[in-house]
């Protein structure tokens, strides 16, 4: 039988000091993308990696994968800290500019505002592009073992967040 570790909360910026030099490649890399696709619902091979921290005009998106759902572009953005509105029209200009089909964000706490709007955005929007969020549990928010996540819930099971 496999042993399993125990989940412990850790403060993600003593895990990682840098979003950009130290976060996002470790996210971005084979074993941690597929993970994540598994979280999502894409399946364990459903983002492959394209480009980190790939100009966007004098911005940076972090993470560019092709969805092998949609057969489109996926941009995943990687916040260390809370989301708040600001990272929400970085995340939609981003998402302009790559053309994304998909778009996941990847934060510490995610504001219930943020979480409304993610799901307005997936009410008005096509069919062919789809929001995602994926709450890391935050060490000063209690006991919540595992993340959260709130996107279409027709590529993925998802909380009562979803749309």
């Amino acid at each position: 039988m496999t042993a399993l570790g125990r989940l412990e909360r850790v403060d993600l910026r003593a895990a990682w000091l840098h979003e950009a030099l130290e976060f996002t490649p470790w996210l971005a890399s084979p074993e941690n993308i597929s993970l994540l696709s598994e979280t999502l619902g894409f399946g364990p091979d459903g983002l492959e990696v394209d480009s980190v921290e790939r100009r966007v005009g004098p911005f940076r998106a972090d993470i560019l994968a092709r969805d092998a759902v949609s057969d489109g572009t996926a941009l995943i953005e990687t916040p260390l800290e809370k989301s708040d509105h600001r990272h929400l029209g970085q995340i939609l200009t981003h998402a302009a500019g790559v053309r994304a089909r998909s778009v996941v964000r990847v934060a510490a706490r995610m504001q219930d505002e943020q979480k409304a709007a993610v799901a307005w955005l997936n009410e008005a929007s096509s069919v062919d592009h789809a929001f995602r969020i994926l709450s890391l549990p935050d060490p000063e928010a209690g006991a919540a073992p595992a993340p959260t996540t709130a996107g279409p819930t027709t590529t993925a099971p998802m909380t009562e967040d979803a749309r």
